[in-house]
C-alpha cells in the first residue's frame, strides 16, 4: 500500500468505508449476513450445511457466488480499459449500487442485496496490477495481518513502511460501518441510494486524478 501516492490511498480508505457502510446495510438487512465479508458467509454456509438447514446455506451460497461474479466483472472491466481501469472499475460499481436502490425501491429486497455483493466484489477490481489486487478494500482479516506483520517488523529495525496506511484502511472500515448502521435505523436500504451518490462521486474524482497524471 506503500507505494501509491497520497491521493490514491485517500481514495482506498474511501473505499473501504463504502464497503463498511454497505456490509452495515446487508449485515441488518439479512441478520448477519453480510455484503462484503466472504469468510463470514463461507463460516454460515459450513455450519448451515453441517446443521442441515438449507434456508441460510442457500443465502449464504448465493452470496458468496454473486461477491465471485462481481470480483470476475471488476477483474474483466479493468483489463478491457487499462488505462482507465480505476474510473471505469468505479463507475461499474456505481451502476450496481444503483440498480441495487431501483431494485428496493421496486420491493426487490433479496435482488437489491446480491446486486450489492456484485458491487462489493468489484470494487476490489480498483486497485490491482498484473491481474492480482493489491489493496483489499473489502476485506479486513487481510488487512489486519498486513498491519500486524508491518507493524512487528517496525518493532525489530526491519522494513515496517505502510503499516500507519493499513491501520487507516481498518479504521476507515469501521467508520463506514458505524456511520451505514446510523442511516440504516433512519432509512432502511434507502441508504443505498446514499452509497451509489457516494460512488459517483469518487468516480469523477478518481478519473480527474488519472487525468491530471
Amino acid at each position: 500500500m506503500h507505494r501509491y501516492d497520497r491521493p490514491l490511498i485517500a481514495v482506498a480508505l474511501c473505499l473501504a468505508a463504502l464497503a463498511g457502510f454497505v456490509d452495515a446495510l446487508g449485515f441488518l438487512s439479512m441478520g448477519g449476513f453480510f455484503v462484503s465479508f466472504m469468510s463470514g458467509n463461507t463460516t454460515h454456509l459450513a455450519v448451515a450445511i453441517g446443521s442441515v438447514d438449507p434456508a441460510p446455506a442457500w443465502r449464504a451460497a448465493t452470496l458468496i457466488i454473486a461477491f465471485i461474479a462481481g470480483v470476475m466483472a471488476g477483474t474483466l472491466v479493468a483489463h478491457a480499459v487499462p488505462f482507465q481501469r480505476k474510473p471505469a472499475v468505479l463507475a461499474a460499481v456505481t451502476l450496481l449500487l444503483t440498480a441495487a436502490a431501483l431494485c428496493h425501491m421496486l420491493q426487490f429486497d433479496q435482488a437489491a442485496l446480491l446486486l450489492t455483493a456484485v458491487a462489493m466484489g468489484a470494487e476490489n477490481g480498483v486497485f490491482q496490477r498484473d491481474g492480482e489486487v493489491t489493496i483489499g478494500v473489502t476485506y479486513m482479516t487481510g488487512t489486519l495481518v498486513r498491519f500486524a506483520q508491518r507493524a512487528a517488523l517496525a518493532l525489530v529495525g526491519g522494513d515496517g513502511r505502510g503499516w500507519p496506511s493499513y491501520l487507516l484502511l481498518w479504521l476507515g472500515f469501521i467508520a463506514g460501518a458505524l456511520v451505514g448502521t446510523g442511516i440504516f435505523l433512519l432509512t432502511g436500504l434507502n441508504a443505498l441510494w446514499i452509497a451509489a451518490g457516494i460512488c459517483a462521486v469518487m468516480t469523477a474524482t478518481v478519473a480527474r486524478l488519472v487525468r491530471i497524471r
